[in-house]
């Protein structure tokens, strides 16, 4: 069976969207609207199909296109584009996969975005403690090609605790842990989007067997599981 696709009237309508970002156009194209999002969840639930096929996928969770504009200085109503997050199994194995759909600026991510404090400081500790494996996994060759360097917001210079001058000082300061690959229109609207989306996916499986490892585990290698 066929990968359902993102189609040009997904990317037709997101345009107009950016356009004409008001309820009045909304609710006279809400039709054209429904059928884009529909056609989307068809992707997103395919992509969360063919992920279960190599690793564990607790729950996919599509973002809504209205905007909560309560406490944002821009008040425009909706999204200009689709968003969807794929979270793996629980505390066994952490981490997630998202999929961002926009003309213009269509990229897919995993990692650790919204790490809890304490997820996060027990990266630090093993980074602060040894990094070189953490470095080996994100520099080989073929997963830099694939998926570019490690990004994420930071703090400014050492978090509470740690040695500003410490060696790996750049991947302690960091608050996620994140990678993200871009993709043209012309890609996105390709039949072979799917394939390389999964395929990026299977690609950072290293990564995720690594931050998995360590984040079940305590400094001395022990399991927390237990």
């Amino acid at each position: 069976m066929q990968h359902p696709i993102i189609t040009k009237d997904t990317f037709d309508f997101l345009r107009q969207l950016e356009r004409n970002n008001n309820r009045e156009w909304f609710t006279e194209n809400k039709s054209s609207f429904k059928s884009v999002e529909s056609d989307v969840k068809a992707f997103y639930a395919a992509a969360m199909d063919h992920l279960k096929k190599h690793d564990e996928i607790e729950k996919i969770k599509l973002f809504r296109i209205y905007r909560d504009v309560r406490f944002s200085k821009d008040k425009t109503p909706y999204k200009a584009h689709f968003g969807g997050s794929f979270a793996r199994a629980g505390a066994r194995l952490r981490g997630g996969y998202y999929i961002h759909i926009k003309p213009g600026d269509s990229f897919i991510a995993a990692g650790f975005w919204e790490p809890n404090k304490e997820d996060l400081l027990r990266i630090r500790k093993e980074l602060e403690l040894d990094a070189e494996e953490f470095k080996k996994v994100i520099n080989e060759a073929s997963f830099k090609k694939i998926w570019g360097s490690l990004i994420g917001d930071e703090v400014k210079t050492a978090p509470k605790g740690f040695d500003k001058s410490h060696q790996d000082i750049d991947l302690i300061k960091k608050k996620q842990y994140i990678f993200v690959r871009k993709f043209s229109d012309k890609e996105v609207l390709s039949k072979e989007f799917a394939k390389m989306v999964d395929d990026s996916f299977k690609a950072i499986r290293p990564y995720f067997d690594l931050m998995s490892d360590i984040l079940t585990t305590n400094l001395n290698g022990e399991s927390l599981l237990d």
